[in-house]
């Protein structure tokens, strides 16, 4: 027993010493635990760090690499326009490209009669000694001729498309416009021709009808004052100055009246005025026959009297055939032709010639 206690003792001092470096041994060990995790820590904010980075770099690179996509894509657009102003230099003007580069290259003066050329001026260029012309112009500037293209573009486009066939077309034209021009040159000719005969077709309207007018005018009065005794009656020209287009007012004013306008007359003085015209136109220019109808049916005995005298004058020189109900007319004819019905109801003429006694 007392053997083993003192193993008892002995081993309780070990398991004491062992506690200890345990203790030791746990604290050594926590201080590496808590030096290892900070150190993962930094390693895990470094490799966020890195994993960032990456994907900026990604980024990066995707954008680089379609830029050089677009690059790309550029210079493939840029050399297929530049093959086709090619293209189009050699077909359009028969130039290639250095040639044009060389003589109307940015580097090569603009020429002065061409830079103003839009304002329609012609400047004489300098020549050396030997009569050549001095190469003389304007710096090249982009934006001016930018200008200049545009305006002579809207010029080519305003004189359309080109014709081939513009020469024959024009002197077809020209024939036609020489052809055109001869007849209207002819028909001007005609124009003043008709024109003349027109004024002088006027002028003899004119002289015949002033002198119509007024020997008219003058036989109105003498009639209407037989016909009208005392009274007084005229024409009036309601135009004097424009005898072609004039027209004529008759004016009548029987004895003891004031009033001078037609309408104002009683009927039988109507018709006796209206006569008394007839017959100043009958006076002024004779006739080889007249026709009258009834041109004495409203007047009274008095003016009836009246107007066969002026029928006795007229019958001297013309030939009267008068239309009548009035015997006293009848009575001054030499023939008179008259329409009846027989019982059948079938019209007949009848004549009967009187023989003076």
């Amino acid at each position: 027993r007392r053997l083993q206690a003192a193993r008892a003792a002995a081993v309780g001092q070990a398991v004491q010493s062992a506690l200890a470096y345990l203790d030791v041994s746990v604290d050594r060990a926590a201080q590496h635990r808590d030096s290892a995790e900070e150190l993962r820590a930094q390693w895990d904010a470094e490799l966020g760090d890195v994993r960032t980075g990456n994907d900026g770099l990604l980024a990066e690179l995707a954008q680089l690499t379609d830029s050089v996509h677009r690059d790309e894509l550029a210079r493939a657009q840029q050399r297929a326009r530049i093959e086709t102003l090619e293209n189009r230099s050699i077909d359009e003007l028969g130039f290639t490209s250095d040639h044009l580069i060389a003589e109307y290259g940015p580097d090569v003066p603009v020429p002065v009669a061409a830079a103003a050329a839009d304002k329609w001026a012609e400047l004489r260029a300098p020549v050396d000694e030997d009569g050549a012309p001095i190469p003389t112009g304007i710096p090249f500037v982009r934006l001016e001729q930018e200008k200049r293209l545009k305006r002579a573009e809207k010029d080519l486009a305003s004189l359309g498309r080109v014709n081939p066939l513009a020469l024959e077309e024009f002197a077809a034209l020209e024939e036609r416009h020489q052809f055109l021009s001869t007849q209207l040159e002819d028909l001007k000719a005609t124009r003043k021709d008709l024109l003349d005969i027109i004024r002088e077709v006027d002028e003899r309207v004119e002289q015949v009808f002033t002198a119509a007018y007024q020997d008219t005018a003058v036989q109105f009065e003498r009639v209407f004052g037989r016909l009208f005794p005392g009274g007084e009656g005229r024409l009036v020209l309601t135009d004097p100055d424009n005898m072609l287009t004039t027209g004529i007012e008759v004016e009548a004013r029987p004895a003891g009246k004031r009033i001078k306008r037609l309408s104002l007359l009683s009927g039988g003085e109507r018709s006796l005025t209206a006569v008394a015209l007839l017959v100043a136109i009958f006076k002024a220019r004779p006739s080889p026959f007249y026709v009258m109808d009834e041109v004495e049916a409203a007047l009274d005995d008095t003016n009836l009297s009246r107007l066969i005298t002026i029928f006795e004058e007229l019958r001297e020189s013309s030939q009267l055939i008068i239309i009548t109900h009035q015997k006293r007319t009848m009575e001054v004819a030499d023939a008179l032709y008259g329409v009846t019905m027989r019982g059948d109801g079938v019209s007949t003429v009848i004549s009967q010639r009187l023989v003076d006694a």
